[in-house]
């Protein structure tokens, strides 16, 4: 019987890759179809399993065999189950990830190599060393992407993916240093942009203890501070309400730190305004920066006077409404709501 089981899991999943590959070949051959055709893809994978799938893919009456089964109760989706297939079976993927690569510049390659591969770049032995420079960038260009779908429909249903290369690839010194330095400074920027989204901040201090060094370290400082400059470039980016209310409820993590208050009370200016007393409050837990107010002033405003910066916060239109009483559902708003494009496996 489990025998049956396996051989019947290994079927479907087989079934998927093949699939994969048809679409794939199809996008490569019609020029005209291309762009739609990979996003469909784009979205198959990040579909969530059905439960006819969780019966074949999960095998139910054999609980703790593996990850995959822990997460049952969860939402789990397509890519995940895939991710890992690739890396217990890298022979079945070489022919996507030699389609992908044919592909390489078009829009959506990268959501899909990120979903179907981040495992498999870290877990599998490779030994081309180009290729692994090319991967690492892709990778990161790709998880950028997919992350930014959670932010604009205020879903977390890449928390996998990022919990992963946080988790296990971030601080895992012997898997980062796979990538390139580049890549993997890259990885750390992306990665502090989105930690406080993905409610993993408890990891934040092992986190900054591995950030890489970068070149302009002596101007900008260490770990946290190129944390804070991230953060806040991601906070001054954010249209989704609700997301933006989640950021700011998180900032209590950050509290702890020595940094100068005033000059975190500046780069938040933004997303209060008079009688909502809540975003001030969250001045008093975002973590220090060295830069001084003319900096600030400078890059948030284009202006360089203390005056000035006075008499442009007076008359100006805030970006970023912060409604502490109120707000519209995520799904009713046309601005953040996205489509779902689903194609049945088989």
């Amino acid at each position: 019987m489990r025998q049956a089981s396996a051989n019947r899991r290994s079927d479907y999943l087989k079934a998927l890759t093949q699939e994969i590959e048809r679409k794939l070949q199809k996008a490569l051959s019609s020029s005209s179809q291309r762009i739609e055709l990979l996003q469909q893809l784009f979205a198959d994978i990040a579909l969530e399993v059905d439960d006819r799938a969780r019966d074949i893919i999960l095998n139910r009456d054999e609980r703790g065999a593996g990850l995959i089964e822990d997460r049952i109760e969860s939402c789990l989706c397509f890519y995940e189950v895939l991710a890992d297939h690739y890396v217990s079976v890298p022979e079945d993927g070489k022919r996507i990830l030699d389609l992908i690569v044919q592909l390489w510049s078009q829009s959506f390659v990268s959501h899909i190599f990120t979903l179907l591969f981040h495992k498999w770049l870290f877990e599998v032995p490779l030994e081309e060393t180009e290729a692994l420079l090319r991967y690492g960038s892709a990778l990161v260009q790709g998880a950028t992407n997919v992350f930014w779908i959670d932010i604009q429909t205020n879903t977390r249903r890449f928390l996998s993916l990022f919990h992963y290369l946080l988790e296990e690839v971030a601080l895992v010194p012997d898997r980062r240093d796979r990538i390139s330095l580049q890549a993997c400074r890259d990885l750390f920027l992306l990665l502090s942009r989105f930690i406080l989204f993905y409610d993993l901040d408890y990891l934040l201090e092992r986190f900054l203890k591995e950030f890489p060094t970068f070149p302009n370290s002596f101007l900008v400082g260490g770990p946290a501070d190129f944390f804070v400059i991230e953060l806040t470039d991601q906070l001054q980016k954010l249209k989704v309400e609700p997301v933006l209310l989640h950021y700011l409820s998180r900032m209590s993590v950050l509290q702890a730190r020595s940094y100068s208050k005033d000059a975190a009370k500046e780069l938040l200016v933004p997303f209060w305004n008079r009688g909502r007393g809540r975003g001030y409050e969250s001045y008093d837990h975002f973590p220090p920066t060295p830069y001084p107010k003319s900096w600030v002033n400078q890059k948030m405003f284009g202006i360089g006077t203390e005056d000035d910066y006075k008499h442009k916060i007076e008359g100006m239109p805030l970006q970023l409404h912060v409604s502490w009483w109120s707000h519209l559902s995520n799904k009713s708003c046309a601005t953040c709501s996205v489509e779902h494009i689903g194609f049945a496996f088989p």
